[in-house]
C-alpha cells in the first residue's frame, strides 16, 4: 500500500537523515533546489516546503541569492520563570536556574483605554470592549531582543492610582506584584500556559527571525487572593535560542 505521507515531509525526513550522517558539513552549501527536486523526482514548491520545515527546525538556514545551507547549531540557553523572579521583577533570564541575571533591559510603550478584545476578556474576566491597560514590551540581551510581551491590566483594578501606566509612575518597572501591593491588591497566584506556535511576520521582524520560525507561547495570567485575574499576557520566546525552564517550589514538610 503506497505511503499515504506528503511528500514534502518524506524528502524532509531523508534530507534531516542525510545531514545527520554529515553528507553535508555544517556550514556547506546544498545543492540547488532545482538539482533536489529532480534528484527527488518532485517540483521545485514540493523541495522548497520540505526544506522551509528543516528551516524552521533551526537545521538548515537560506541565504538570499547564495542557496540554502546547513546551520551552524544556535547555543541553547535557560530562561527561567519563578514565582521568586516575579517576586522582585527581574528580567526573564539567567545563565541558569539561580544565577544572576545578564545584561537584560527592556523597552516598554503602554496604551490606556484600549478595549478589551474578545480572548483577552475571557482570561481577565471581564466584558469584551472594556478598558484595559495595553503594554508591549521587547526584552533585550547585550541589546538583542530575545522575548516581546503584550499584557493587558483592567484598568477598573489600576485606575486613577500611581501605577496606571506599568513603565511609568513611582514603581516604574517594579512588575505586576510590587505595584498591585502598592494598592491593596495582593497577587497571590500565577497561572502560564506554554504551547509552541510560529513566529508571524511582525514578530519575525522585532526578533530577528524569519516569518513561521518555531517559537514558545506563554500565556500568562496573575489572580489576587480572591481570584480575579488582575493582568493576562501573551509572551513570546524564541525556541531555536532558549530553553523555558520552571523553577517550583516545594511545600515543606
Amino acid at each position: 500500500m503506497p505511503s499515504q505521507e506528503p511528500p514534502y515531509l518524506r524528502i524532509s525526513d531523508d534530507l534531516r537523515r542525510r545531514i545527520t550522517e554529515g553528507e553535508w558539513r555544517i556550514g556547506e552549501r546544498l545543492p540547488s533546489r532545482a538539482q533536489l527536486a529532480a534528484a527527488y523526482g518532485v517540483g521545485a514548491n514540493v523541495l522548497q516546503r520540505a526544506q522551509e520545515l528543516l528551516i524552521s527546525e533551526g537545521l538548515l538556514e537560506g541565504r538570499a541569492g547564495s542557496g540554502t545551507y546547513v546551520r551552524t547549531p544556535a547555543e541553547r540557553r535557560p530562561m527561567v520563570r519563578s514565582r521568586h523572579r516575579s517576586l522582585h521583577g527581574s528580567a526573564p533570564f539567567a545563565a541558569r536556574p539561580g544565577a544572576a541575571d545578564p545584561a537584560g533591559t527592556w523597552d516598554a510603550t503602554s496604551y490606556a483605554r484600549t478595549p478589551a478584545p474578545a480572548r483577552i476578556a475571557e482570561r481577565l474576566a471581564i466584558e469584551p470592549g472594556e478598558w484595559t491597560v495595553r503594554t508591549c514590551y521587547e526584552f533585550l540581551l547585550d541589546g538583542r531582543p530575545v522575548q516581546l510581551a503584550e499584557s493587558w491590566e483592567p484598568m477598573a483594578v489600576t485606575d486613577g492610582t500611581p501605577v496606571l501606566l506599568p513603565e511609568l509612575g513611582p514603581l516604574a518597572g517594579a512588575g505586576v506584584v510590587a505595584r498591585m501591593a502598592s494598592i491593596g491588591v495582593t497577587v497571590d497566584f500565577a497561572v502560564e500556559r506554554p504551547r509552541p506556535a510560529r513566529a508571524g511576520q511582525e514578530q519575525a521582524h522585532l526578533l530577528g527571525l524569519s516569518a513561521g520560525d518555531l517559537v514558545t507561547l506563554i500565556e500568562r495570567t496573575y489572580f489576587d487572593t480572591e481570584g480575579r485575574a488582575v493582568e493576562t499576557a501573551d509572551l513570546v520566546v524564541p525556541d531555536a535560542g532558549w530553553d523555558i525552564v520552571y523553577e517550583l517550589p516545594v511545600d515543606g514538610r
